[in-house]
């Protein structure tokens, strides 16, 4: 018990060590250069305690639970020796952690919004829904495509800087002839992909699949699925305002 009661304070420690930039920053613009009392200080010392114990849970949790998890699978699946199993596995990781992401979802609704005031489509709750939810499935889909490319990466050994320089040549291609509404939606929605599921469970899968092939690096090859869970979705949403707005 006191074992595990040091080890907690430790995280917690660590956890407050975080976040004390952050604190320092607040506390010298709201008391030096603001010059203002903060508003409700008990309710935010609250809070604060509240965010300094999510942040240590949730830390320790991806190491107990999805880190573990990610590289164990990615094991078995190189030990199955299925191509096919492992890509429907990539595709479903990157579409299921992406479909049910709370920034995606306020994302798309922003952006059906500002698409209906713009007159780009109809007005209307049936309509802005609808908009909303084809382009959190097209950012979702471009997830999953994203990991099928970064796991043949690892699977082939082809060197990242030609993808991402490729990729990012088709960003600049499309972003000539898309529509100017869409196009900081695509920027953004690059950003909002690499959420906190997303991200331990991929670099996990690509950590552990560079781990069990043989000749593969894990610090050269394991990493870099992020980048292209990032760059994707810029490519999958351009190309969607493209073709709606045809």
């Amino acid at each position: 018990m006191l074992v595990s009661m040091r080890a907690a304070a430790g995280l917690l420690a660590e956890t407050l060590r975080d976040l004390a930039p952050l604190l320092v920053i607040v506390a010298f613009f709201q008391f030096i250069v603001l010059r203002q009392p903060l508003q409700d200080l008990q309710g935010i010392a609250v809070g604060f305690v509240f965010v300094m114990l999510g942040l240590t849970i949730f830390i320790r949790g991806l190491k107990m639970a999805l880190f573990p998890l990610g590289e164990s699978l990615a094991h078995a699946f190189a030990r199955k020796g299925s191509l096919f199993w492992l890509m429907c596995f990539a595709f479903g990781l990157g579409f299921g952690t992406t479909v049910a992401e709370p920034a995606l979802i306020a994302v798309g609704n922003e952006a059906a919004g500002v698409m209906a005031a713009a007159g780009v489509i109809d007005a209307g709750e049936v309509s802005e829904a609808r908009y909303a939810r084809a382009l959190r499935y097209t950012v979702a889909v471009s997830v999953g495509v994203s990991l099928l490319i970064g796991v043949l990466r690892i699977l082939k050994g082809w060197p990242i800087q030609w993808l991402i320089i490729s990729g990012y040549l088709m960003v600049v291609v499309l972003t000539m002839i898309a529509p100017q509404e869409i196009i900081g939606i695509a920027y953004d929605s690059g950003g909002v992909t690499t959420s906190t599921i997303t991200v331990p469970l991929v670099t996990a899968l690509g950590v552990g699949l560079a781990h069990a092939i043989k000749g593969r690096n894990p610090m050269i090859d394991g990493f870099g699925l992020i980048a292209f869970a990032s760059l994707m979705p810029i490519i999958f949403v351009l190309i969607f305002g493209v073709v709606t707005s045809a």
